[in-house]
Protein backbone atom coordinates (compact mmCIF):
# COMPACT_ATOMS: atom_id res chain seq x y z
CA UNK A 1 0.00 0.00 0.00
CA UNK A 2 1.45 3.44 -0.74
CA UNK A 3 2.82 5.70 2.16
CA UNK A 4 0.23 8.53 2.79
CA UNK A 5 2.07 11.77 1.99
CA UNK A 6 2.40 15.43 4.33
CA UNK A 7 3.89 18.41 4.43
CA UNK A 8 6.65 18.62 7.73
CA UNK A 9 7.33 22.23 8.28
CA UNK A 10 8.87 24.93 10.68
CA UNK A 11 6.16 27.67 11.74
CA UNK A 12 9.44 30.45 11.87
CA UNK A 13 10.12 33.50 10.07
CA UNK A 14 8.52 33.96 6.59
CA UNK A 15 6.33 30.82 8.05
CA UNK A 16 5.35 32.22 11.91
CA UNK A 17 1.60 33.95 10.98
CA UNK A 18 -0.87 31.07 11.82
CA UNK A 19 -2.96 32.41 9.33
CA UNK A 20 -0.54 31.97 6.33
CA UNK A 21 0.26 27.94 7.95
CA UNK A 22 -3.60 27.61 7.56
CA UNK A 23 -4.15 28.87 4.23
CA UNK A 24 -0.84 26.06 3.13
CA UNK A 25 -2.88 23.34 4.98
CA UNK A 26 -6.18 24.34 2.92
CA UNK A 27 -3.69 24.25 -0.29
CA UNK A 28 -2.72 20.82 0.21
CA UNK A 29 -5.66 19.40 1.55
CA UNK A 30 -7.48 20.69 -2.24
CA UNK A 31 -4.12 18.95 -3.25
CA UNK A 32 -4.74 15.51 -2.32
CA UNK A 33 -2.07 15.77 0.76
CA UNK A 34 -2.96 13.66 3.44
CA UNK A 35 -1.66 15.17 6.38
CA UNK A 36 0.15 19.14 7.27
CA UNK A 37 2.88 18.44 10.76
CA UNK A 38 4.55 21.34 12.97
CA UNK A 39 7.75 21.20 14.63
CA UNK A 40 6.89 21.85 18.26
CA UNK A 41 9.69 24.61 19.60
CA UNK A 42 9.60 27.65 22.09
CA UNK A 43 12.97 29.18 21.00
CA UNK A 44 15.21 28.12 17.89
CA UNK A 45 19.22 28.95 17.42
CA UNK A 46 19.94 31.24 15.16
CA UNK A 47 20.01 32.03 12.14
CA UNK A 48 16.08 31.52 12.79
CA UNK A 49 14.57 34.82 14.63
CA UNK A 50 11.07 34.82 14.96
CA UNK A 51 8.96 31.26 15.96
CA UNK A 52 5.02 30.75 16.22
CA UNK A 53 3.15 28.34 18.74
CA UNK A 54 2.42 25.74 16.88
CA UNK A 55 -0.67 24.62 18.94
CA UNK A 56 -2.35 27.74 18.63
CA UNK A 57 -1.22 27.67 14.81
CA UNK A 58 -2.32 24.13 14.68
CA UNK A 59 -6.05 24.94 15.72
CA UNK A 60 -6.22 27.73 13.13
CA UNK A 61 -5.15 24.56 11.01
CA UNK A 62 -8.04 22.59 12.15
CA UNK A 63 -10.36 25.41 11.20
CA UNK A 64 -9.55 25.75 7.92
CA UNK A 65 -9.18 21.72 7.00
CA UNK A 66 -11.80 18.85 7.24
CA UNK A 67 -9.46 15.90 5.91
CA UNK A 68 -5.83 16.11 6.39
CA UNK A 69 -3.88 14.90 9.82
CA UNK A 70 -2.24 16.95 11.39
CA UNK A 71 -0.10 17.41 14.73
CA UNK A 72 3.30 18.66 16.64
CA UNK A 73 6.28 16.89 15.43
CA UNK A 74 7.65 16.38 18.10
CA UNK A 75 6.67 17.79 21.55
CA UNK A 76 9.00 17.36 24.17
CA UNK A 77 7.09 16.18 27.61
CA UNK A 78 10.10 16.98 29.65
CA UNK A 79 8.95 20.43 29.24
CA UNK A 80 5.21 20.01 29.20
CA UNK A 81 2.87 19.90 32.46
CA UNK A 82 0.74 16.74 31.46
CA UNK A 83 -2.44 17.95 32.89
CA UNK A 84 -2.46 21.04 30.10
CA UNK A 85 -1.06 19.14 27.44
CA UNK A 86 -4.07 16.92 27.92
CA UNK A 87 -6.12 20.07 27.71
CA UNK A 88 -4.68 21.19 24.69
CA UNK A 89 -4.59 17.31 22.87
CA UNK A 90 -8.30 16.34 23.42
CA UNK A 91 -9.36 20.06 22.82
CA UNK A 92 -7.34 20.10 19.49
CA UNK A 93 -8.89 16.53 18.13
CA UNK A 94 -12.36 17.39 18.84
CA UNK A 95 -11.90 20.72 17.05
CA UNK A 96 -10.22 18.73 14.16
CA UNK A 97 -13.04 16.13 13.84
CA UNK A 98 -10.50 13.55 15.14
CA UNK A 99 -7.38 14.04 12.95
CA UNK A 100 -4.61 14.90 15.84
CA UNK A 101 -1.70 12.75 16.13
CA UNK A 102 0.76 13.12 18.50
CA UNK A 103 4.56 13.63 18.23
CA UNK A 104 6.78 13.34 21.30
CA UNK A 105 10.53 12.48 21.94
CA UNK A 106 12.87 13.92 24.38
CA UNK A 107 13.91 17.78 22.52
CA UNK A 108 17.28 18.79 22.56
CA UNK A 109 18.98 21.19 24.03
CA UNK A 110 20.78 22.27 20.34
CA UNK A 111 18.35 24.87 20.39
CA UNK A 112 18.34 26.55 23.03
CA UNK A 113 15.08 25.99 24.22
CA UNK A 114 16.11 23.73 27.48
CA UNK A 115 18.22 25.77 30.28
CA UNK A 116 16.92 29.15 29.32
CA UNK A 117 14.31 28.78 30.44
CA UNK A 118 14.75 26.03 33.80
CA UNK A 119 14.05 22.77 31.78
CA UNK A 120 15.72 19.57 32.48
CA UNK A 121 18.69 19.26 30.34
CA UNK A 122 20.12 15.73 31.16
CA UNK A 123 18.86 13.37 28.75
CA UNK A 124 18.54 10.10 30.99
CA UNK A 125 15.80 12.26 33.56
CA UNK A 126 14.38 13.45 29.88
CA UNK A 127 13.20 10.37 29.18
CA UNK A 128 11.91 9.43 32.65
CA UNK A 129 10.24 12.15 32.15
CA UNK A 130 8.44 11.43 28.54
CA UNK A 131 7.62 7.65 29.67
CA UNK A 132 5.93 8.91 33.02
CA UNK A 133 4.03 11.55 31.06
CA UNK A 134 2.98 9.36 28.03
CA UNK A 135 1.50 7.18 30.95
CA UNK A 136 -0.18 10.17 32.82
CA UNK A 137 -1.24 11.61 29.46
CA UNK A 138 -3.00 8.08 28.53
CA UNK A 139 -4.79 8.16 31.70
CA UNK A 140 -6.25 11.47 31.38
CA UNK A 141 -7.76 10.80 27.78
CA UNK A 142 -9.16 7.21 29.17
CA UNK A 143 -11.34 8.90 31.84
CA UNK A 144 -9.31 11.12 33.82
CA UNK A 145 -10.58 13.81 32.01
CA UNK A 146 -13.84 14.75 30.54
CA UNK A 147 -14.60 15.02 27.61
CA UNK A 148 -12.40 12.28 26.19
CA UNK A 149 -10.78 12.56 22.84
CA UNK A 150 -13.11 11.11 19.83
CA UNK A 151 -10.15 9.26 18.40
CA UNK A 152 -10.29 5.63 19.89
CA UNK A 153 -8.67 4.01 21.71
CA UNK A 154 -6.58 7.38 21.86
CA UNK A 155 -5.01 9.96 19.71
CA UNK A 156 -2.38 8.44 17.84
CA UNK A 157 1.07 8.71 19.50
CA UNK A 158 4.52 8.77 17.40
CA UNK A 159 7.68 8.18 19.20
CA UNK A 160 10.67 10.00 17.85
CA UNK A 161 14.16 8.55 17.88
CA UNK A 162 17.71 9.45 16.45
CA UNK A 163 19.60 7.61 14.02
CA UNK A 164 21.22 5.38 15.05
CA UNK A 165 19.95 5.30 18.60
CA UNK A 166 17.80 2.19 19.88
CA UNK A 167 16.44 2.88 22.67
CA UNK A 168 14.02 4.88 21.85
CA UNK A 169 12.29 2.04 19.92
CA UNK A 170 11.49 0.06 22.73
CA UNK A 171 9.28 3.31 23.86
CA UNK A 172 7.91 3.59 20.06
CA UNK A 173 6.79 -0.02 20.32
CA UNK A 174 4.14 0.64 23.10
CA UNK A 175 2.34 3.06 21.54
CA UNK A 176 1.86 3.81 17.81
CA UNK A 177 4.45 4.60 15.57
CA UNK A 178 7.78 5.66 15.16
CA UNK A 179 9.35 8.55 13.74
CA UNK A 180 13.37 8.08 13.04
CA UNK A 181 14.95 11.28 12.15
CA UNK A 182 18.96 11.47 10.12
CA UNK A 183 17.97 8.09 8.60
CA UNK A 184 20.81 7.61 6.09
CA UNK A 185 18.58 6.35 3.92
CA UNK A 186 15.70 3.34 3.23
CA UNK A 187 17.72 1.03 4.43
CA UNK A 188 17.93 2.48 7.92
CA UNK A 189 14.33 2.84 7.89
CA UNK A 190 14.14 -1.39 7.12
CA UNK A 191 16.50 -2.04 9.33
CA UNK A 192 14.39 0.06 12.22
CA UNK A 193 11.12 -1.60 10.91
CA UNK A 194 12.32 -4.89 12.12
CA UNK A 195 13.43 -4.33 14.70
CA UNK A 196 10.53 -2.43 16.52
CA UNK A 197 8.11 -5.30 14.77
CA UNK A 198 9.72 -8.07 16.85
CA UNK A 199 9.46 -5.65 19.89
CA UNK A 200 5.67 -5.62 19.33
CA UNK A 201 5.44 -9.44 18.53
CA UNK A 202 1.81 -10.25 18.46
CA UNK A 203 0.35 -6.72 18.73
CA UNK A 204 -1.72 -6.22 15.91
CA UNK A 205 -2.82 -2.93 16.13
CA UNK A 206 -2.03 -0.42 13.16
CA UNK A 207 1.61 1.05 13.64
CA UNK A 208 3.29 4.16 11.66
CA UNK A 209 6.60 4.32 10.02
CA UNK A 210 6.76 7.84 9.22
CA UNK A 211 9.85 9.25 7.74
CA UNK A 212 10.99 12.18 5.99
CA UNK A 213 11.22 11.96 2.26
CA UNK A 214 14.87 13.84 0.81
CA UNK A 215 14.84 16.00 -1.91
CA UNK A 216 15.00 13.78 -5.22
CA UNK A 217 14.22 10.72 -3.04
CA UNK A 218 12.60 7.59 -4.43
CA UNK A 219 9.26 7.07 -2.55
CA UNK A 220 9.04 3.71 -3.57
CA UNK A 221 11.84 2.04 -2.07
CA UNK A 222 10.77 4.28 1.04
CA UNK A 223 7.45 2.79 1.32
CA UNK A 224 9.13 -0.91 0.46
CA UNK A 225 11.65 -0.60 3.22
CA UNK A 226 8.28 0.15 5.61
CA UNK A 227 7.18 3.89 5.30
CA UNK A 228 3.44 4.06 6.13
CA UNK A 229 4.03 7.94 5.86
CA UNK A 230 6.56 10.13 4.42
CA UNK A 231 6.92 13.90 4.94
CA UNK A 232 8.34 16.62 2.40
CA UNK A 233 10.36 18.52 4.80
CA UNK A 234 12.41 22.14 5.00
CA UNK A 235 14.64 23.24 6.69
CA UNK A 236 14.35 25.30 9.93
CA UNK A 237 13.79 28.52 7.61
CA UNK A 238 11.42 27.22 5.04
CA UNK A 239 10.72 29.60 2.25
CA UNK A 240 7.27 30.47 1.47
CA UNK A 241 7.49 30.59 -1.99
CA UNK A 242 9.10 26.78 -2.02
CA UNK A 243 6.55 25.34 0.35
CA UNK A 244 4.08 26.58 -2.04
CA UNK A 245 5.48 25.29 -5.11
CA UNK A 246 5.77 21.72 -3.16
CA UNK A 247 1.97 21.50 -2.34
CA UNK A 248 1.10 22.59 -5.82
CA UNK A 249 3.39 19.56 -7.24
CA UNK A 250 1.20 17.63 -5.04
CA UNK A 251 2.05 14.54 -3.19
CA UNK A 252 2.75 12.44 -6.70
CA UNK A 253 5.99 14.70 -7.28
CA UNK A 254 6.97 16.17 -4.44
CA UNK A 255 9.60 17.08 -2.99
Amino acid sequence: MSARRAIFVAPFDELVEPRVLAELAAAAEARGWDGFFLWDHVAFAPPVVAVADPWVSLAAIACATATVRLGPLVTPLSRRRVQKLARETVTLDRLSGGRLTLGVGLGSERNGELEPFGEVVDARERAVLLDRGLEQLDALWSGGFEPPPLQRPRIPVWVASRWPRRRPLQRAARWDGLFPIELPGPDALAELAAEVHALRGAEHAPFDLVAELPTGGDAGAWERAGASWLLTAFDCQPRLDAVREAIEAGPGEAP
